[in-house]
């Protein structure tokens, strides 16, 4: 078999023409560039409901463990802040592994519920430096404040997130009560 090949630019438009009009690979390259965004938004949502399961165990941590304050347990065991973050980390289930270096805590008594105590996240960053620990007497209003530092792996998140860094958020849970009166 003897091929030819014509001579001149019409051969190069007609080639050019086939190959728009072959349909063949276009589920390849659509999926091509729908992959990516795909993925993206695939882990994305997977991270926010971390996130939300997150922020659920720490809240749920910090009233339980808030609770061994209001009742006076603390007190009488002479509970430390050390021994008061073992607590807490102790009730974050399946993220109490690394618990001990993400949390930060902070405790305190304070004269009533409108007060406004000291911002660690005001500044910038995360100033931990005027966080106190101190489980108050019977009928004391107790402030209990909890901070948690997740990595986050897609990092459009941030931007919706109180963050202390890059592909860091910070997640907070707060209660406040009265303790029980001594009995």
């Amino acid at each position: 078999m003897i091929v030819r090949r014509r001579r001149g630019g019409s051969g190069g438009r007609r080639w050019l023409g086939a190959l728009l009009r072959n349909r063949d690979g276009s589920a390849a390259v659509e999926f091509g560039l729908v992959v990516l965004p795909f993925c993206i938004m695939v882990f994305a949502i997977l991270e926010v409901a971390l996130i939300f399961t997150l922020d659920s165990v720490l809240e749920n941590a910090a009233i339980s463990t808030g609770r061994l304050v209001r009742t006076g347990q603390a007190s009488a065991q002479g509970m430390t802040a050390a021994q008061f973050k073992t607590q807490l980390c102790n009730r974050m289930s399946v993220f109490s592994g690394d618990c001990e270096t993400r949390a930060t805590i902070d405790v305190r008594v304070i004269p009533q519920f409108d007060t406004t105590p000291p911002d660690p996240l005001a500044g910038d960053g995360f100033d931990p430096s005027g966080l106190t620990y101190a489980n108050g007497n019977p009928g004391d209003l107790i402030l209990v404040r909890v901070w948690y530092q997740h990595p986050l792996l897609t990092t459009f998140l941030s931007q919706a997130l109180s963050q202390v860094g890059d592909r860091t958020a910070m997640l907070t849970a707060t209660t406040a009560f009265r303790n029980e009166p001594a009995g």
